[in-house]
Formats: C-alpha cells, sequence, structure tokens
C-alpha cells in the first residue's frame, strides 16, 4: 500500500512540474521569439547627469550618483524640480524601438533612487508629486507600445530604495562618487548602518517600506497600464523570502507576465537568467533562458560626458553572439532630463534597423547554433518541417569564395543570402560543407548565408 502511495505522489509530482513548464513555455513563447529588447533607464538622476559637486563620478552608472557621491536624501530631492521632460515623446521612443528591430521595451518604474515614473499612490517622490512636469510617464509609453505592437516590461527596484524610508541601500565607498574631505566619517556610518548615509533613510523599517511602499507600487503597476510583459527586479540587497513572497503574490494580477532572476536568490529563480555587461561562453549555460542587458556606451542612467559608445558594427555582432547561443539582448538607452534621447543613440538604433531589415529573420524565432563554432562567424536555426534552416552570419567574408561550415554534414537543399538575388551552392567535403559565395559579402558586419538542409538538426 505504501509503495502504490508513493508511486501515486511521483506520479502526480511528475504531472504537476509537466504541467509548470507547460505554463512556463507558453508565458515564454513571445519572449524566445523576440530575441531583442531596449532597456531604458530614466528618472532623477538624468538631472545631475553623473556629476556632483563639481566632480564626475569615479564608478558606476548615472544612476547611482546618490548612492556612491552620498547625497542627503533632501538635497537629491531637489534635484526632481529641475526633472521636467518636456521633449519626451513617447510614441516616438517606440517607434526608434521598433525600428530598431526591437521586439520589447523595459523601463525603470522606479530604480534604486526610489523615484518613480508613474502617478503612484504609496508615495509622493514620484513624477507627478515631485516634478514641475506632473503626468504620468509610463502611461503614454504604454498606449504607444500596444499601437505599434511592442511588448512592455517595467524594471522594478523591489529592495533597494534610498529615498523612500526603510528601503535597503547596497553599501558603497565614498572614494565612489567624489573626493569629500569627510569620507572616513561617511564610510564608517555607513558600515554602521547597513549602507545608509542619511538618518531620513532609517526611519522606518525594512518590512514597513516593503508593505507600504514596494508592493503597493507593484500593485499599481500590473493594474494601472494593461498588459505588462515583463517585471525586471533588481539587486535584492536585504531581501527576505517573506517580503519576496508578498511580491511574487501580486504577479497574480498578471498571470502571463515573466520575470527575471533577482527577486531573491536562491528561492525565487524567476524564469530567466540576467548576465549583465556581459555575453555567456557556452561552457556558462545550463538550458535555462537568459538574456543579456547591456549599455550602448559605458552607463545606464544619463552620464553627459560618457562618450564610449560602441559602434553598431559590436552591437549588432553582440545580437548575432547572443542568438547563436539561445539567448536575448537587452540594449539599454539612457535619455537625457528633457526627455530627449542622446544623439549618439539615435544614430545606433538607426544602424542596427539597417542590418535587422535585411537580417532580422536570422535572429527571430531562432534556436542556438547546432554544430561547433566557427571561426568566421556565428549560426542560428529554425525548424523548418522536417528539416532545418540554417542562418550563417558571416563576420570575416572568404577571400577565395569558399566557406567552409565545419560539421554540417546534412544535405543542403538550398542556399541563398539574405537581401541578394541568386543562389548558392553547397558542396560536402566528408567533415564539413563548403559553401560557394560571391567574392564579397552585403554587409560589412555581417553577410547572411540561408541554408535549408535535410534533417533535423
Amino acid at each position: 500500500m505504501r509503495k502504490t502511495v508513493l508511486l501515486m505522489a511521483a506520479l502526480l509530482g511528475a504531472q504537476g512540474l509537466s504541467a509548470q513548464q507547460t505554463d512556463k513555455n507558453a508565458r515564454m513563447q513571445w519572449w524566445r521569439e523576440a530575441r531583442f529588447g531596449m532597456f531604458i533607464h530614466w528618472g532623477v538622476y538624468a538631472v545631475p547627469a553623473g556629476t556632483y559637486n563639481g566632480f564626475p563620478m569615479n564608478r558606476g552608472g548615472g544612476e547611482w550618483i546618490m548612492n556612491r557621491s552620498k547625497i542627503p536624501v533632501a538635497e537629491y530631492q531637489a534635484y526632481a524640480k529641475q526633472f521636467n521632460p518636456t521633449k519626451y515623446d513617447a510614441e516616438q521612443w517606440v517607434k526608434m524601438a521598433k525600428d530598431a528591430g526591437m521586439k520589447y521595451i523595459v523601463i525603470t518604474a522606479k530604480h534604486h533612487d526610489g523615484f518613480a515614473l508613474f502617478d503612484s499612490k504609496a508615495s509622493e517622490w514620484d513624477i507627478t508629486d515631485a516634478t514641475p512636469y506632473k503626468k504620468d510617464l509610463l502611461k503614454p509609453l504604454a498606449e504607444a507600445c500596444r499601437k505599434h505592437g511592442i511588448k512592455l516590461g517595467f524594471y522594478y527596484s523591489q529592495a533597494q530604495d534610498w529615498n523612500n524610508p526603510g528601503g535597503s541601500a547596497a553599501r558603497k565607498e565614498m572614494r565612489e562618487g567624489w573626493p569629500n574631505p569627510d569620507s572616513s566619517r561617511i564610510d564608517a556610518y555607513t558600515k554602521a548602518h547597513a549602507g545608509h548615509w542619511d538618518p531620513a533613510q532609517e526611519t522606518k523599517t525594512f518590512q514597513q517600506y516593503i508593505d507600504a511602499v514596494a508592493v503597493p507600487q507593484v500593485k499599481e503597476l500590473l493594474a494601472n497600464y494593461g498588459d505588462v510583459a515583463v517585471l525586471w527586479w533588481d539587486t535584492p540587497t536585504n531581501m527576505t523570502d517573506e517580503a519576496a513572497q508578498k511580491l511574487q503574490a501580486a504577479l497574480a494580477a498578471q498571470p502571463n507576465i515573466i520575470t527575471n532572476d533577482r527577486l531573491k536568490r536562491p528561492n525565487f529563480p524567476g524564469d530567466y537568467k540576467t548576465p549583465e555587461q556581459k555575453i555567456p561562453n557556452l561552457s556558462e549555460l545550463d538550458g535555462t533562458d537568459w538574456e543579456t542587458c547591456m549599455t550602448m556606451n559605458g552607463t545606464w542612467g544619463y552620464k553627459s560626458y560618457d562618450h564610449k559608445w560602441k559602434s553598431v558594427e559590436t552591437m549588432v555582432r553582440n545580437l548575432v553572439d547572443i542568438a547563436s547561443k539561445g539567448g536575448n539582448y537587452l540594449l539599454n538607452i539612457g535619455p537625457m532630463a528633457d526627455g530627449s534621447f542622446p544623439e549618439p543613440s539615435i544614430q545606433s538604433l538607426k544602424g542596427i534597423g539597417e542590418w535587422m531589415k535585411v537580417n532580422g529573420e536570422a535572429i527571430y524565432g531562432t534556436q542556438g547554433n547546432p554544430l561547433p563554432t566557427q571561426q568566421w562567424g556565428r549560426i542560428t536555426r529554425k525548424r523548418n518541417g522536417n528539416g532545418t534552416t540554417l542562418y550563417l552570419s558571416v563576420f570575416d567574408w572568404p577571400a577565395d569564395g569558399k566557406l567552409l561550415v565545419e560539421g554540417l554534414t546534412a544535405k543542403v537543399s538550398k542556399g541563398s543570402i539574405l537581401g541578394a538575388k541568386g543562389k548558392v551552392t553547397a558542396a560536402s567535403n566528408g567533415s564539413g560543407t563548403t559553401i560557394a559565395v560571391p567574392a564579397k559579402g552585403t554587409n560589412a558586419i555581417a553577410t547572411v548565408v540561408k541554408l535549408d538542409v535535410e534533417g533535423i538538426l
């Protein structure tokens, strides 16, 4: 009898896990097909733009300036009076993302400085109460996303909050901000006060902050802006399982939502991993869905003096590399305080869009490379009936017109180059296949050779 009960329990458990996986696959389908999204870091920190007391930040993105420079709460909140984004055009933002080939947007509804880009009833430290702009910034963005078929997600700093009392603060040393002559005393204070540097931050407990601010604000985000595709948590500093469970429970309002892995480790793994500013090696991948988030220059939030912009070539090849490993690419924009994108960001989006318009087929809805890594570029694939379509994104075009695809032994039934007329031919050489290609590729960043092969790879 005991064996029968145990067997039934095991079967029910397996069925439950199978049902959970089926549910997750259904929720994740659009995300896995999208492959490319826009991250937006925007808030009051765009006003100081990386400079405090005449000194540029010694370390970190512009969104960390309050913490790294240890700006008092009242002084930092005064920046909000200068945050008046009259040039903000949500539809223009969404169109730029769409034209660049991006399929979803994740915006910082509230970053670590606690400032909400939306009209929140849980805190007056928001766009409608603390700034001269006085209009919700997320509603027009949600409307524009619906209009143009772009999924919308919200980044929410659930634990760190340097303005709403009770929020946690990661401890950073004074030298990471500016050369304050009182740095030793401040560093000692933050060490004794769990990272906080202003008594105003500790007038309430962390649990009070969770109950009065974090949970209510998450519920507002899930109730007031239509379908929310992603809830992107960040830095679970001092997070507890109890607090995480309250936030997780609020997600029931949006049953199709997906979440990342930063709510509270390890008990709340979310739906996908989030390597930051790096593309994992194949040895680091374990079959879990993942998304690399990365900046266009060196900062997330706007810094007026950060001009280390990545080239369009680098960003397109990053996207191709990530897709070839089965991941997503969340590429960041840091808007200025007036609501406009920095011009280099705009030009980069256009350049990426030009490549995606011709070659997006090699990115959207693809899976990772089934063959050995190729020195000349990257490979993505799609199921094609009983066969497979391979997309060879060639970074280094062969000077002799012969592209060797190592490990490809399946018969090639058809070959072409995206954006070009004519066909390419293939010949097996035993351990691989040689593709006869034109003398020049169609794009210096990456020319895509499309091959239909027999069998499932």
